[in-house]
Protein backbone atom coordinates (compact mmCIF):
# COMPACT_ATOMS: atom_id res chain seq x y z
CA UNK A 1 0.00 0.00 0.00
CA UNK A 2 1.70 3.21 -1.18
CA UNK A 3 1.67 6.47 0.72
CA UNK A 4 0.89 9.82 -0.86
CA UNK A 5 3.99 12.06 -0.88
CA UNK A 6 3.68 15.07 1.37
CA UNK A 7 4.47 17.48 -1.45
CA UNK A 8 1.56 16.18 -3.49
CA UNK A 9 -1.03 17.27 -0.93
CA UNK A 10 -3.57 19.68 -2.24
CA UNK A 11 -2.92 23.36 -1.61
CA UNK A 12 -5.49 24.80 0.84
CA UNK A 13 -8.15 26.85 -0.91
CA UNK A 14 -7.42 29.96 1.14
CA UNK A 15 -3.73 29.81 0.20
CA UNK A 16 -4.55 29.35 -3.46
CA UNK A 17 -6.94 32.32 -3.43
CA UNK A 18 -4.43 34.47 -1.57
CA UNK A 19 -1.80 33.63 -4.17
CA UNK A 20 -4.14 34.67 -6.96
CA UNK A 21 -5.06 37.92 -5.21
CA UNK A 22 -1.38 38.62 -4.52
CA UNK A 23 -0.68 38.23 -8.21
CA UNK A 24 -3.73 40.37 -9.03
CA UNK A 25 -2.37 43.29 -6.96
CA UNK A 26 1.16 42.73 -8.43
CA UNK A 27 2.57 41.90 -5.02
CA UNK A 28 5.19 39.86 -6.84
CA UNK A 29 6.20 42.87 -8.98
CA UNK A 30 7.20 45.85 -6.83
CA UNK A 31 8.35 48.09 -9.70
CA UNK A 32 5.01 49.94 -9.93
CA UNK A 33 4.98 50.56 -6.18
CA UNK A 34 8.51 51.94 -6.28
CA UNK A 35 7.77 54.23 -9.23
CA UNK A 36 4.88 55.65 -7.22
CA UNK A 37 6.83 55.79 -3.95
CA UNK A 38 9.77 57.92 -5.11
CA UNK A 39 7.81 61.01 -6.25
CA UNK A 40 5.63 60.77 -3.13
CA UNK A 41 8.78 60.85 -1.02
CA UNK A 42 10.12 63.74 -3.09
CA UNK A 43 7.01 65.66 -2.13
CA UNK A 44 7.14 64.65 1.55
CA UNK A 45 10.81 65.59 2.00
CA UNK A 46 10.50 68.85 0.07
CA UNK A 47 7.36 69.87 1.97
CA UNK A 48 8.95 69.10 5.34
CA UNK A 49 12.35 70.52 4.47
CA UNK A 50 13.84 67.19 5.52
CA UNK A 51 12.56 64.01 7.16
CA UNK A 52 8.73 64.30 7.41
CA UNK A 53 6.71 63.50 10.58
CA UNK A 54 6.82 59.75 11.18
CA UNK A 55 3.06 59.15 11.07
CA UNK A 56 2.69 61.13 7.84
CA UNK A 57 5.52 59.10 6.33
CA UNK A 58 3.83 55.83 7.36
CA UNK A 59 0.41 56.90 6.05
CA UNK A 60 1.76 57.98 2.67
CA UNK A 61 4.10 54.99 2.27
CA UNK A 62 1.35 52.49 3.06
CA UNK A 63 -1.06 54.52 0.96
CA UNK A 64 1.28 54.23 -2.01
CA UNK A 65 1.23 50.43 -1.79
CA UNK A 66 -2.52 50.25 -1.27
CA UNK A 67 -3.47 52.64 -4.06
CA UNK A 68 -1.00 51.15 -6.50
CA UNK A 69 -2.39 47.68 -5.73
CA UNK A 70 -5.94 48.94 -6.14
CA UNK A 71 -4.96 50.58 -9.42
CA UNK A 72 -3.59 47.29 -10.72
CA UNK A 73 -6.85 45.53 -9.84
CA UNK A 74 -9.09 48.05 -11.55
CA UNK A 75 -6.71 48.17 -14.52
CA UNK A 76 -6.97 44.40 -14.99
CA UNK A 77 -10.74 44.57 -14.55
CA UNK A 78 -11.00 47.19 -17.29
CA UNK A 79 -8.56 45.26 -19.51
CA UNK A 80 -10.01 41.78 -19.05
CA UNK A 81 -11.06 41.92 -22.71
CA UNK A 82 -7.59 43.03 -23.85
CA UNK A 83 -5.14 41.14 -21.64
CA UNK A 84 -5.80 37.68 -23.18
CA UNK A 85 -4.70 39.14 -26.54
CA UNK A 86 -1.39 40.54 -25.26
CA UNK A 87 1.59 38.24 -24.80
CA UNK A 88 2.83 39.93 -21.62
CA UNK A 89 -0.55 39.98 -19.84
CA UNK A 90 -2.40 36.86 -20.94
CA UNK A 91 -1.43 34.99 -17.75
CA UNK A 92 -2.99 37.52 -15.34
CA UNK A 93 -5.67 36.09 -13.00
CA UNK A 94 -8.58 37.99 -14.58
CA UNK A 95 -7.38 37.24 -18.10
CA UNK A 96 -7.28 33.50 -17.39
CA UNK A 97 -10.57 33.50 -15.49
CA UNK A 98 -8.94 32.31 -12.26
CA UNK A 99 -10.36 35.41 -10.54
CA UNK A 100 -13.85 36.66 -11.37
CA UNK A 101 -14.76 40.26 -12.03
CA UNK A 102 -16.83 40.56 -8.86
CA UNK A 103 -13.94 39.29 -6.78
CA UNK A 104 -11.62 41.84 -8.32
CA UNK A 105 -14.02 44.69 -7.57
CA UNK A 106 -14.29 43.50 -3.96
CA UNK A 107 -10.50 43.48 -3.61
CA UNK A 108 -10.35 46.97 -5.13
CA UNK A 109 -12.96 48.26 -2.68
CA UNK A 110 -11.18 46.80 0.36
CA UNK A 111 -7.83 48.29 -0.66
CA UNK A 112 -9.30 51.74 -1.25
CA UNK A 113 -11.25 51.69 2.01
CA UNK A 114 -8.11 50.87 3.99
CA UNK A 115 -6.22 53.63 2.18
CA UNK A 116 -9.03 56.10 2.89
CA UNK A 117 -9.07 55.09 6.56
CA UNK A 118 -5.40 56.05 6.76
CA UNK A 119 -6.04 59.38 5.02
CA UNK A 120 -8.76 60.20 7.57
CA UNK A 121 -5.98 60.69 10.13
CA UNK A 122 -4.70 63.64 8.06
CA UNK A 123 -6.08 67.18 7.81
CA UNK A 124 -9.21 68.22 5.93
CA UNK A 125 -7.43 69.43 2.78
CA UNK A 126 -5.58 66.12 2.43
CA UNK A 127 -8.82 64.18 2.84
CA UNK A 128 -10.55 66.25 0.16
CA UNK A 129 -7.60 65.83 -2.21
CA UNK A 130 -7.63 62.07 -1.66
CA UNK A 131 -11.07 61.94 -3.28
CA UNK A 132 -9.54 63.35 -6.46
CA UNK A 133 -6.82 60.70 -6.19
CA UNK A 134 -9.41 57.92 -6.02
CA UNK A 135 -11.17 59.30 -9.09
CA UNK A 136 -7.90 59.44 -11.03
CA UNK A 137 -6.92 55.88 -10.07
CA UNK A 138 -10.34 54.44 -10.87
CA UNK A 139 -10.78 56.17 -14.23
CA UNK A 140 -7.27 55.76 -15.66
CA UNK A 141 -7.67 52.21 -17.07
CA UNK A 142 -10.53 53.24 -19.35
CA UNK A 143 -8.52 55.93 -21.12
CA UNK A 144 -6.83 53.53 -23.55
CA UNK A 145 -10.20 52.87 -25.16
CA UNK A 146 -10.87 56.51 -25.96
CA UNK A 147 -7.53 58.34 -26.19
CA UNK A 148 -3.94 57.78 -27.20
CA UNK A 149 -2.75 59.49 -24.00
CA UNK A 150 -3.35 57.05 -21.12
CA UNK A 151 0.33 57.43 -20.16
CA UNK A 152 -0.23 61.15 -19.53
CA UNK A 153 -3.27 60.35 -17.40
CA UNK A 154 -1.19 57.82 -15.47
CA UNK A 155 1.18 60.69 -14.70
CA UNK A 156 -1.73 62.68 -13.28
CA UNK A 157 -2.65 59.74 -11.05
CA UNK A 158 0.86 58.60 -10.05
CA UNK A 159 1.96 62.10 -9.07
CA UNK A 160 -1.07 63.07 -7.03
CA UNK A 161 0.75 62.10 -3.85
CA UNK A 162 2.99 65.16 -4.35
CA UNK A 163 0.38 67.90 -3.77
CA UNK A 164 -1.24 65.68 -1.13
CA UNK A 165 2.08 65.51 0.72
CA UNK A 166 2.29 69.30 0.83
CA UNK A 167 -1.33 69.50 1.95
CA UNK A 168 -0.67 67.05 4.77
CA UNK A 169 2.50 68.75 6.04
CA UNK A 170 1.93 72.43 5.28
CA UNK A 171 -1.85 72.64 5.05
CA UNK A 172 -1.51 74.21 1.61
CA UNK A 173 -0.19 73.39 -1.87
CA UNK A 174 2.37 76.05 -2.92
CA UNK A 175 3.54 76.62 -6.52
CA UNK A 176 6.70 74.54 -6.01
CA UNK A 177 4.49 71.49 -5.38
CA UNK A 178 2.72 71.94 -8.69
CA UNK A 179 6.03 72.36 -10.54
CA UNK A 180 7.19 69.05 -9.05
CA UNK A 181 3.85 67.48 -9.95
CA UNK A 182 4.11 68.58 -13.59
CA UNK A 183 7.73 67.39 -13.78
CA UNK A 184 6.58 64.00 -12.54
CA UNK A 185 3.88 63.88 -15.23
CA UNK A 186 6.59 64.26 -17.88
CA UNK A 187 8.67 61.53 -16.24
CA UNK A 188 5.74 59.12 -15.87
CA UNK A 189 4.64 59.68 -19.45
CA UNK A 190 8.20 58.92 -20.54
CA UNK A 191 8.77 55.70 -18.65
CA UNK A 192 5.27 54.41 -19.32
CA UNK A 193 5.85 55.02 -23.02
CA UNK A 194 8.84 52.67 -22.78
CA UNK A 195 6.42 50.21 -21.20
CA UNK A 196 3.84 50.76 -23.95
CA UNK A 197 6.48 50.16 -26.61
CA UNK A 198 6.75 46.59 -25.30
CA UNK A 199 3.09 45.96 -26.18
CA UNK A 200 2.78 48.19 -29.23
CA UNK A 201 2.26 45.44 -31.82
CA UNK A 202 -0.22 43.55 -29.61
CA UNK A 203 -2.12 46.76 -28.82
CA UNK A 204 -2.41 47.62 -32.51
CA UNK A 205 -3.94 44.21 -33.25
CA UNK A 206 -6.30 44.46 -30.29
CA UNK A 207 -7.41 48.03 -31.02
CA UNK A 208 -5.98 49.54 -27.83
CA UNK A 209 -4.34 52.99 -27.78
CA UNK A 210 -1.16 54.39 -26.24
CA UNK A 211 1.46 57.10 -26.62
CA UNK A 212 3.76 54.49 -28.18
CA UNK A 213 1.24 54.12 -31.01
CA UNK A 214 0.59 57.86 -31.21
CA UNK A 215 4.28 58.80 -31.42
CA UNK A 216 5.09 56.13 -33.99
CA UNK A 217 8.53 56.52 -35.56
CA UNK A 218 9.08 59.70 -33.54
CA UNK A 219 8.83 57.82 -30.24
CA UNK A 220 12.49 58.25 -29.26
CA UNK A 221 12.44 61.94 -30.17
CA UNK A 222 9.35 62.57 -28.06
CA UNK A 223 10.80 60.48 -25.23
CA UNK A 224 13.90 62.65 -25.26
CA UNK A 225 11.72 65.77 -25.08
CA UNK A 226 9.71 64.36 -22.16
CA UNK A 227 12.81 63.54 -20.14
CA UNK A 228 14.30 66.95 -20.96
CA UNK A 229 11.17 68.63 -19.60
CA UNK A 230 11.34 66.40 -16.53
CA UNK A 231 14.88 67.48 -15.73
CA UNK A 232 14.03 71.11 -16.48
CA UNK A 233 11.28 70.95 -13.88
CA UNK A 234 13.60 69.37 -11.33
CA UNK A 235 16.18 72.06 -12.09
CA UNK A 236 13.63 74.78 -11.37
CA UNK A 237 12.81 73.06 -8.07
CA UNK A 238 16.47 72.97 -7.06
CA UNK A 239 16.96 76.63 -7.90
CA UNK A 240 13.76 77.77 -6.16
CA UNK A 241 14.46 75.74 -3.01
CA UNK A 242 18.12 76.70 -2.91
CA UNK A 243 19.30 73.09 -2.88
CA UNK A 244 23.01 72.39 -2.83
CA UNK A 245 25.51 70.27 -4.72
CA UNK A 246 24.13 66.94 -3.49
CA UNK A 247 20.83 67.59 -5.25
CA UNK A 248 22.53 68.45 -8.54
CA UNK A 249 24.73 65.38 -8.20
CA UNK A 250 21.58 63.26 -7.79
CA UNK A 251 20.16 64.81 -10.95
CA UNK A 252 23.44 64.08 -12.74
CA UNK A 253 23.24 60.40 -11.81
CA UNK A 254 19.59 60.30 -12.89
CA UNK A 255 20.52 61.88 -16.22
CA UNK A 256 23.20 59.25 -16.84
CA UNK A 257 20.66 56.53 -16.10
CA UNK A 258 18.27 58.01 -18.66
CA UNK A 259 21.06 58.13 -21.24
CA UNK A 260 21.61 54.45 -20.51
CA UNK A 261 17.90 53.79 -21.15
CA UNK A 262 18.20 55.26 -24.63
CA UNK A 263 21.35 53.28 -25.31
CA UNK A 264 19.59 49.97 -24.63
CA UNK A 265 16.16 50.89 -26.03
CA UNK A 266 17.15 52.67 -29.22
CA UNK A 267 16.38 49.61 -31.39
CA UNK A 268 12.88 49.33 -29.87
CA UNK A 269 13.23 45.63 -29.07
CA UNK A 270 10.63 44.43 -26.56
CA UNK A 271 13.00 43.14 -23.92
CA UNK A 272 15.23 46.18 -24.13
CA UNK A 273 12.31 48.61 -23.89
CA UNK A 274 11.14 46.75 -20.81
CA UNK A 275 14.62 47.02 -19.29
CA UNK A 276 14.59 50.76 -20.02
CA UNK A 277 11.26 51.02 -18.22
CA UNK A 278 12.53 49.13 -15.16
CA UNK A 279 15.61 51.35 -15.00
CA UNK A 280 13.42 54.31 -14.01
CA UNK A 281 13.27 52.97 -10.45
CA UNK A 282 16.92 53.93 -10.13
CA UNK A 283 16.20 57.34 -11.65
CA UNK A 284 13.61 58.00 -8.96
CA UNK A 285 15.96 56.77 -6.25
CA UNK A 286 18.83 58.95 -7.48
CA UNK A 287 16.65 62.07 -7.42
CA UNK A 288 15.41 61.23 -3.93
CA UNK A 289 18.89 60.53 -2.58
CA UNK A 290 20.19 63.86 -3.88
CA UNK A 291 17.16 65.71 -2.51
CA UNK A 292 17.33 64.08 0.94
CA UNK A 293 21.06 64.73 1.36
CA UNK A 294 20.73 68.33 0.13
CA UNK A 295 17.92 69.05 2.60
CA UNK A 296 19.86 67.40 5.41
CA UNK A 297 22.90 69.58 4.65
CA UNK A 298 20.71 72.67 4.44
CA UNK A 299 18.99 72.06 7.79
Amino acid sequence: MSETPANSAEIPVWRERFGLYWKLVRGDRPIGWLLLLWPTWWGLWLAAGGVPPWWTLIVFSLGVWLTRSAGCVINDYADRWLDPLVERTRGRPLATGAVRGREALAVFAVLMLVAFALVLTMNRLTILMSIVGVALAASYPYLKRHTYLPQVYLGLAFGWGIPMAFAAIRGEVPPVAWVLYVANIFWTTGYDTWYAMVDREDDLRAGAKSTAILFGDLDLVVLGTLYALFFTGLGLIGRQAGLGAAYWAGLGVALMLVVYQFSIGRNRERDRCFRAFLNNHWVGMAVFAGLAVALWQKA
